[in-house]
């Protein structure tokens, strides 16, 4: 965990589908290798855990996981398929570390954790760390893990990952993680799932090397609360890639009841210490910070935010960053934030707005032309008096 100050002129605490080349598709071939955990579904299954079939598996085999409950945590180092029929569960019980972190070497008790593969497909399966049993911070619960690996995590529901009542601080509980160690490559496309009630992040890429493309995914936080600042989508620590189609609601730290009272916050979008990031046609509502962008040449474009909850729509703390036709609707401190030198805020609409567009003293160069405001009280504050800002995103 580290902190990094920034200039604000609130205090603020942020704890932060096409394929691109080298990103796996969805496989068409058929399935070689069935599952059924009581063969009734499936009467001819060769096996009754996904674990079997998986250890029984070569590269390329396409495993077929027929409707049952799954009480197993799951581990693949091979290049597989596996498809679930509607009605798959996994849902394992007291669960115990099974990966270590790429980056970091934190300990992980992760549902499905995929390890130094390559082209690991997971489609259709509900993933459910209701019955987890972890108490206390470590081991970290992540629902599907890619660690060093590259695939496509399609079309499943994540949910219920979150730690007992007594650890609900716990910087823990992310819903999907993608993190890549030194010198390793992860490329991941994570498309059309839906990600909710996760106690910090609902989905994560983080560290050079990887390649994340997030895109067409519902991530639902659980609304206010006390606990701990919730991330819906966070690509940071030189992790490159793209946030597009997505709609993130519902992460709000309470205790943060206004711009000038707010310790901690939470974020629809964070992009931290990563740089070229493109986030694209977004729905965001009712998060504290629709987009925040920490770092370099990202574009925030043609998105639709909405009830900024205590802050802003879309932050840029960074330089050469842009925030063009967006639609801002009711941010309770600002519409759009500029922090940085040579960024780009144009052809945006903004309606309901403390202020539309704050830019902070010390920031030259900055682009600001072209935007629509209405029901705003102030359009454009420039220069804004400045606050210290302590940053410690999840890593």
């Amino acid at each position: 965990m580290r902190k990094v100050l920034f200039v604000l002129p609130v205090a603020l605490f942020i704890y932060l589908s096409a394929a691109r080349p080298g990103f796996a598709q969805i496989s068409n071939a058929s399935a070689n290798i069935l599952v059924d955990d009581d063969k009734v579904q499936c009467p001819t299954a060769q096996f009754t855990t996904i674990q079997s079939a998986v250890n029984a598996a070569t590269s390329g085999d396409v495993i077929r996981v027929c409707a049952g409950t799954y009480p197993e945590q799951v581990t693949i180092s091979t290049s597989l398929t596996l498809r679930a029929d509607n009605g798959v569960v996994v849902i394992p019980s007291g669960m115990t570390q099974n990966s270590t972190g790429a980056s970091g070497g934190d300990s992980i008790a992760a549902v499905f954790v995929v390890q130094g593969a390559q082209d690991v497909v997971l489609d259709g399966f509900i993933v459910d760390g209701s019955n987890n049993g972890i108490t206390g911070c470590s081991p970290r619960l992540i629902g599907i893990d890619y660690e060093n690996s590259s695939g496509h995590i399609r079309h499943n529901a994540v949910r219920h990952m979150s730690l007992g009542s007594a650890d609900l601080g716990c910087q823990s509980g992310n819903g999907i993680e993608v993190e890549t160690g030194s010198g390793s490559a992860s490329a991941v496309t994570v498309n059309d799932n839906s990600v909710w009630d996760y106690q910090k992040n609902g989905i994560t890429g983080n560290e050079q090397g990887t390649q994340l493309s997030v895109d067409g995914n519902v991530v639902t936080g659980i609304g206010p609360t006390p606990n701990i600042a919730q991330n819906g989508i966070q690509i940071g620590f030189g992790a490159a890639g793209k946030v597009t189609n997505n709609t993130v609601s519902d992460n709000i730290y309470s205790v943060c009841s206004s711009s000038a009272s707010c310790p901690t916050n939470a974020t629809g979008i964070l992009i931290f210490q990563s740089d070229g990031i493109a986030v694209r046609n977004n729905s965001l509502t009712t998060n504290q910070i629709g987009v925040f962008i920490g770092g370099q040449n990202s574009v925030v474009a043609s998105n639709t935010i909405s009830n900024s909850v205590a802050l802003i729509g879309v932050a840029l703390v960074g330089n050469d960053d842009s925030a063009v036709r967006n639609t801002l609707t009711h941010a309770d401190q600002a519409a759009i934030y500029i922090q940085g030198n040579g960024n780009r805020v144009t052809g945006n609409t903004i309606t309901d707005a403390s202020i539309g567009v704050l830019k902070i003293s010390g920031s030259t160069g900055s682009t600001i032309h072209n935007n629509t405001f209405f029901a705003t009280l102030i359009t454009v504050q420039d220069p804004a008096p400045t606050h210290p800002l302590g940053v410690s995103p999840v890593r």
